[in-house]
C-alpha cells in the first residue's frame, strides 16, 4: 500500500496468520504459521524501515518474546486481553462462572453489525445476511478482571526472556537463534507428571 500522507501512518495487512477466533485457515485454506510469517515479513520489511506487527497465536508472555525475537516490532493481543474489564462486552454468569463475550471481526455477528467488517473480508456488497461467508466465530472467554496485572506478567515474562538471551534491547533480542523442537520437547516444556493445585498468574495450559 503506497500512501502519500506525512501526518499519518497506515497499516498494511497482507499475511494471513491465525488468532483464537479466526477460521480463515480452515474456511479459505489460506494462512501461514505465526513465527514463519513474522520472520519472512520482517526480513523484507527491515530493509525498508517498515515496522512489523505480530497479530495472532500469542497466548503467553513467552510467545511475545518469540514474536519480537523473530523480527516483530510490536504485538497484538486481542485474545489475551479479551475478558478483562477494559475489553468490550458485559460480564455474564454461565453455569456459575463469570464470562465475557468475544467475537472476531470476521464473525457473522460483526459482519452484520459493522460495515467495515464486511469490507475487510471483501463482502461489502453482500446485502443478504444468509450470503455472508464468515471467517471467524463468536464465543465466550473467562472473565479476567483488570488489565494491569496481565500486562505486568507479560512485561515480566518478556524481561525474563531478554535476560536469558543476554539481550538488553529488542534489537539485541532479534539476534537470538531459534531451535526447532519436537512435540515431545513441547510437552517437556510444560509442567508434567504433577497435579497443579495452585494456579500461577501467568500460566494456563
Amino acid at each position: 500500500i503506497e500512501v502519500d500522507c506525512p501526518t499519518h501512518s497506515f497499516v498494511a495487512d497482507n499475511v494471513v496468520v491465525h488468532n483464537s477466533i479466526c477460521t480463515t485457515r480452515v474456511v479459505a485454506g489460506v494462512g501461514v504459521p505465526q513465527i514463519t510469517a513474522v520472520a519472512d515479513v520482517a526480513e523484507v520489511a527491515s530493509r525498508h524501515g517498515v515496522p512489523v506487527i505480530a497479530d495472532g497465536g500469542i497466548t503467553a508472555s513467552g510467545d511475545v518474546a518469540k514474536a519480537l525475537a523473530a523480527g516483530a516490532d510490536t504485538v497484538m493481543l486481542g485474545g489475551m486481553f479479551a475478558g478483562t474489564d477494559e475489553a468490550p462486552g458485559d460480564v455474564m454468569i454461565v453455569q456459575g462462572e463469570r464470562v465475557k463475550e468475544y467475537r472476531g471481526m470476521g464473525s457473522l455477528g460483526a459482519m452484520k453489525a459493522r460495515g467495515f467488517s464486511k469490507d475487510r473480508y471483501f463482502q461489502n456488497d453482500v446485502e443478504d445476511v444468509d450470503k455472508l461467508v464468515p471467517e471467524g466465530i463468536e464465543g465466550r472467554v473467562p472473565y479476567k478482571g483488570p488489565l494491569a496485572p496481565i500486562v505486568h506478567q507479560l512485561v515480566g515474562g518478556l524481561r525474563q526472556a531478554m535476560g536469558y538471551c543476554g539481550a538488553p534491547t529488542i534489537d539485541d533480542l532479534q539476534e537470538a537463534r531459534f531451535v526447532r523442537i519436537t512435540g515431545a520437547g513441547l510437552r517437556e516444556s510444560h509442567p508434567h507428571d504433577v497435579t497443579i493445585t495452585k494456579e500461577a498468574p501467568n500460566y494456563r495450559r
